[in-house]
């Protein structure tokens, strides 16, 4: 009796053992990945072969969800409302007030100061009206949009790459929700927005798509992700855009590649705009 437990506990251990090999990522949380950092191992990224080295993070598993947004805000500004759904219809400056608001909430440092009285100069763009001046608060442990450059990292796989053209996999209709697949019926011929209406496109609740090697979900679809960084400049001081990330239920598939690189006005919103979190490690 003695040796078959003894002969348990070894099997057990080493069952436990390979499956600790395989975890893809340190989960802090249900909602929250570690990222170890380094270099890009994607071909595919944008940023492979460049001299950038990123740091270690913590990235939500799923984009901000309504429940969420509900928790810290108070409203939902969507237009496609259920509580697992992205929140969408969110502006940058949505998406930076609530990053402060949820650090506060949770007894974080701010990330970001806000300054609502004096219009950001480098702020090059003749549509946004709000122009809020948002700077850095160096140090603080409190939430932030991520980089573009971190956001591809994340999406890429990270150390763990396996090179996919998707955050997750060479097929977008395993990763993806996008204008074919985000509705009734898989459409096909050429894409109009009649054609999305009377299919009932719209998102789809996270986390109902393949994760990718890190087991982050909806990177690439579902909603267009803010980050921090302006479009145009590449020392990203100033611009007319800010950088939106992984394509929508609304855009082609080609917009759902990790590569892709969209752009949006600050004060733009839409029902397939929508972001992530992360915090520092």
């Amino acid at each position: 009796m003695r040796k078959l437990l003894i002969f348990l506990l070894i099997a057990t251990t080493v069952v436990v053992s390979a499956c600790s090999q395989q975890t893809p990522a340190t989960t802090t949380s249900d909602h929250f990945v570690f990222v170890e950092g380094g270099t890009f191992k994607n071909t595919k990224s944008n940023y492979h072969g460049e001299d950038i080295t990123i740091s270690d993070f913590y990235i939500g598993k799923y984009e901000v969800t309504q429940k969420e947004w509900i928790e810290v805000m108070g409203s939902n500004p969507s237009t496609f409302q259920g509580d697992n759904l992205p929140v969408e219809m969110v502006t940058w400056y949505d998406a930076i007030e609530y990053c402060n608001q949820r650090s506060i909430k949770e007894g974080l440092e701010p990330y970001y100061h806000i300054d609502k009285d004096t219009q950001d100069p480098n702020n090059l763009s003749e549509h946004d009206h709000i122009k809020w001046t948002v700077t850095i608060n160096e140090g603080a442990n409190g939430y932030r949009l991520p980089t573009e450059a971190e956001w591809e990292y994340a999406a890429s796989g990270g150390q763990l790459s396996k090179r996919y053209t998707y955050s997750g996999g060479n097929k977008a209709d395993d990763v993806a929700w996008y204008w074919r697949n985000a509705g009734d019926d898989y459409l096909k011929g050429d894409w109009s927005w009649p054609l999305l209406e009377n299919n009932n496109n719209k998102t789809n609740a996270v986390g109902g798509k393949k994760p990718n090697e890190l087991g982050l979900y909806d990177m690439s679809g579902n909603v267009r992700e803010w980050c921090w960084d302006w479009y145009e400049d590449s020392d990203f001081s100033s611009g007319y855009f800010r950088v939106v990330k992984g394509g929508g239920w609304i855009g082609d598939v080609s917009n759902t590649e990790l590569s892709f690189r969209g752009k949006f006005e600050a004060s733009g919103f839409g029902p397939d705009q929508g972001f992530r979190v992360i915090r520092g490690e």
